[in-house]
C-alpha cells in the first residue's frame, strides 16, 4: 500500500472519570481513545466474517501531545490506515477538538486468529476495503 485509506472519524465522549488532578484529561486516556477509534475504523469497513475471524492488538504507540482536553469536550479521532504489512497494520490517528489538534499518534497493530491467537495475514480482498482505487 503506498497511499492512505480514507479518514475515519471516531466521536469521544470525554467524560467526568478521564479527568485527573490537574482538571483535564489523563495522558493515559488518549491510548484507550485510539484503540476505540482503530477498531471501530476495522468493524465499519471489514465484512462481519472478518471482524468475527480476527483480533487487533496494539503493538507501539508514540504519541504527540499538543493540547489538553477537557470535560464535555467534543473531541474526534480521525483515524487513516497508512498500510497493512503481512499481519501488522500501521495508523496514524489526529485527535482533535473542532480545528485544534490535541494530540497526533501513531501506531502498529498486529492482526490476531480469533481461535488460535496467533498472528494472521488478513485476506487481499479484505485489505483492499480499505484502500478503495487501489491496485493490490
Amino acid at each position: 500500500m503506498s497511499s492512505p485509506a480514507l479518514p475515519h472519524d471516531h466521536a469521544i465522549a470525554v467524560g467526568a472519570d478521564q479527568i485527573d488532578f490537574m482538571g483535564h484529561v489523563n495522558n493515559a486516556h488518549y491510548l484507550s481513545w485510539v484503540q476505540e477509534a482503530v477498531l471501530s475504523h476495522w468493524r465499519k469497513i471489514a465484512p462481519p466474517d472478518a471482524v468475527a475471524a480476527h483480533l487487533w492488538v496494539a503493538l507501539k504507540h508514540e504519541i504527540t501531545y499538543r493540547r489538553p482536553a477537557f470535560l464535555d469536550d467534543q473531541v474526534i479521532a480521525t483515524v487513516i490506515l497508512e498500510k497493512v504489512q503481512g499481519a501488522r497494520a500501521f495508523y496514524e490517528t489526529v485527535i482533535r477538538r473542532g480545528e485544534e489538534v490535541l494530540a497526533e499518534v501513531k501506531s502498529s497493530w498486529c492482526c490476531i486468529d480469533a481461535e488460535t491467537l496467533r498472528p494472521a495475514r488478513l485476506a487481499s480482498d479484505v485489505v483492499a476495503r480499505f484502500f478503495p482505487g487501489e491496485k493490490l
